[in-house]
């Protein structure tokens, strides 16, 4: 929808349900805890690599961590 936030990513979701502080993923990762809240809140993206360490560190597949795409509409 126009005017909504894109999401690209479930990080957030994902240190949720395994009720992991951002913290706790910025301190194995090498980065600032602002670097994970950007990637949280999708105000910024992590890069392939670090998105694989990501998934590596919370024991998921990769693909997990993405938002699938949705077709956009278009009025008939």
């Amino acid at each position: 929808m126009e005017g909504e936030k894109p999401i690209y990513n479930r990080i957030k979701a994902h240190l949720a349900l395994k009720q992991i502080k951002n913290k706790t993923l910025a301190e194995h990762l090498g980065v600032s805890t602002t670097t994970i809240s950007k990637w949280c809140t999708n105000y910024s993206q992590p890069s392939i690599p670090e998105l694989y360490r990501i998934a590596a560190f919370l024991h998921i597949n990769v693909c997990a961590l993405l938002e699938p795409v949705r077709p956009e509409r278009t009025n008939p």
